[in-house]
């Protein structure tokens, strides 16, 4: 039975206790994702420590099986991959399901667009209401073929390039899953392959690719950042310490700053520069964060971070030039903002749009909802923080099959001043199991970890 078939699973949350001890929060889904995509196209055996192990990986696990690797999980969050090296994947037997991510579905079609077989994608409803044709266009320079519904939509069937030749691409988005759709495409393609990004992305396939041996150089231009990528390479299987995810750690790293009288620790999280923009942007409205044991590990910036409640944090104007480096944390920051005094602006975020759902939507009727006054546009978000009266709460959320809307709206419950439902929060599934659990020990004063509770 597909995840979105079944009933939905509402939850009602309460204002929480102060939060207090150590939230182990789950391994990084970007590195995740990738770790396992270049694990199987290595030559050997690739070990994998820390992976994520959401919905939304697990599917590029099962996906990367159907391709011809051999896939082993081995322990929590240790997993083998024994990789069929570049241009080496089988045709996959049956159709591939995604589940509910886009960059699984983007970055597998990447991976299998140069190699001549022939793969058909599906994935939930939310996934199947999402457009592949940013990642299709790039690849039909390749020489790839896809098929989908109506507006480039799942199911679709890649026919991958019998003879695929090199591209020079220019990002016409700031997207970090197709410039490594394109990338991974590239490695099975004779030549170099060129990505142009004027605007810098998450560089997490940049980085993983050299770490696997790819040659691969990079540069600053007046076009942007320039990234060359010599085809048809022999990467090594490696052993990747996958960091915890900052994207999840946004979520208690938030909360805390809601509920006064909080204090709490978040180790071992990866603090990429092409990733830190929500924790800039939280020291920015005064938030009390502190980056401790700075450290690297698996080629990523590493810290420990700690955060303490001292008071309602201000309202501020976000750059837009911020936007790639903490996309996926604007829904929480929308929440954060209600607390906050005076209005945070939030601009240069129509990417948002294209997600799980509409999360500028989502957040705007979600916050209007609890009695947050916002005003949103194409491709912006501006909340109108209710310190320090507060936010009222009682009312119901539709979370639109979108873990981030409902984890987003499961913090804000726990500071607001009556309960508030979220309609279903199985999606949470996807990118954070055990998030509710860690939550409630938190508020205890327990340590807290993710891959314990889930």
């Amino acid at each position: 039975m597909r995840r979105d078939a079944g009933r939905p699973v509402p939850r009602t949350i309460g204002r929480s206790a102060p939060l207090g001890g150590t939230a182990e929060v789950p391994g990084d889904k970007s590195i995740s994702h990738r770790a396992l995509i270049l694990g199987a196209l290595a030559v050997g055996e690739t070990r994998i420590s820390g992976l994520l192990e959401g919905d939304d990986v697990r599917d590029t696990a099962r996906a990367m099986a159907a391709f011809g690797a051999r896939v082993e999980r081995l322990g929590a969050g240790e997993w083998r991959v024994t990789g069929v090296g570049v241009g080496g994947f089988a045709e996959p037997a049956d159709v591939i399901d995604c589940g509910n991510s886009g960059t699984g579905v983007r970055l597998v079609m990447g991976a299998m667009a140069t190699t001549p077989i022939t793969a058909t994608f599906t994935g939930d409803a939310s996934l199947r209401s999402r457009p592949m044709g940013r990642v299709t266009e790039p690849l039909a320079l390749f020489g790839a073929r896809a098929f989908g519904r109506e507006g480039g939509r799942l199911p679709m069937t890649v026919v991958g390039a019998a003879e695929p030749v090199p591209v020079r691409y220019t990002l016409p988005v700031a997207s970090a899953q197709v410039k490594s759709a394109v990338l991974l495409a590239g490695l099975a393609a004779p030549g170099e392959t060129v990505v142009i990004e004027p605007v810098p992305t998450r560089d997490h396939t940049e980085r993983m690719l050299a770490g696997f041996g790819a040659d691969l150089a990079i540069e600053e231009s007046a076009e942007g950042r320039v990234i060359r990528l010599a085809g048809q390479p022999e990467l090594v299987g490696q052993r990747i310490a996958v960091p915890r995810d900052p994207s999840s750690a946004a979520f208690p790293v938030a909360a805390a700053l809601m509920i006064p009288g909080s204090e709490i620790v978040v180790p071992g999280v990866g603090i990429n520069p092409t990733r830190a923009g929500f924790f800039e942007t939280l020291g920015e409205m005064g938030a009390d964060i502190r980056f401790g044991k700075l450290r690297e590990e698996g080629g990523e910036p590493v810290a420990d971070i700690h955060v303490r409640h001292t008071g309602a944090l201000r309202g501020i104007e976000v750059p837009p030039e911020r936007a790639p480096a903490m996309i996926d944390e604007y829904p929480i920051l929308a929440a954060l903002a209600a607390f906050a005094e005076g209005p945070t602006v939030m601009r240069g975020i129509g990417e948002l749009r294209v997600k799980e759902t509409d999360r500028i939507d989502a957040m705007a009727r979600g916050l209007e909802a609890v009695g947050v006054p916002v005003k949103e546009g194409e491709d912006f978000l501006v909340v109108h923080g209710r310190s320090p009266e507060g936010v009222r709460g009682g009312a119901t959320i539709a979370s639109r099959l979108d873990h981030r809307i409902a984890m987003s709206f499961a913090c804000l419950a726990m500071a607001a001043a009556e309960p508030v439902t979220i309609d279903d929060v199985r999606p949470v599934a996807t990118s954070f199991p055990g998030f509710f659990e860690l939550m409630a020990g938190l508020a205890s004063g327990v340590a807290g970890s993710a891959e314990e509770a889930g």
